[in-house]
């Protein structure tokens, strides 16, 4: 299990560069942190890492994107935030979106409970007091 400390926003290109080799045939990834911890900046710098062009933002209102990747097919990026209840997950088609050939990053997974896919993998990031990032997977 990789475990990265990030002390600046410089360490994270690195980061996401070894997050990136690690992912070998796994598609789905969920990101878990507080508010502010730096998911959606950590899965930029993924995108970046990945061949993403366009720019990769929050989808914290549109609860998914989608990116065109030059190493996967597509990227879906959701995040659950803003989600009250487990119908809104099946209202957007949460489902189709996992039978298609896509890398998934999750932002906010445990609003998913019993929906989140037993085979996805947990990225962890941790704040502490000095403002430093620890990124576990």
């Amino acid at each position: 299990m990789p475990n990265i400390i990030v002390n600046s926003l410089g360490d994270l290109s690195n980061a996401a560069e070894l997050f990136c080799k690690s992912i070998g045939k796994d598609r789905i990834f969920a990101f878990y942190g507080n508010m502010g911890a730096g998911k959606t900046t950590f899965i930029k710098e993924i995108c970046s890492n990945l061949g993403v062009v366009q720019d990769v933002t929050s989808p914290s209102f549109s609860i998914v994107n989608e990116y065109i990747c030059k190493k996967y097919p597509v990227i879906f990026h959701f995040d659950f935030y803003r989600i009250e209840k487990t119908s809104e997950i099946y209202d957007i088609g949460f489902e189709e979106y996992l039978i298609q050939n896509a890398l998934i990053f999750i932002e906010w997974p445990e609003k998913l409970g019993e929906l989140l896919p037993i085979d996805s993998v947990s990225v962890k990031i941790l704040q502490s007091e000095n403002l430093t990032r620890n990124i576990i997977w």
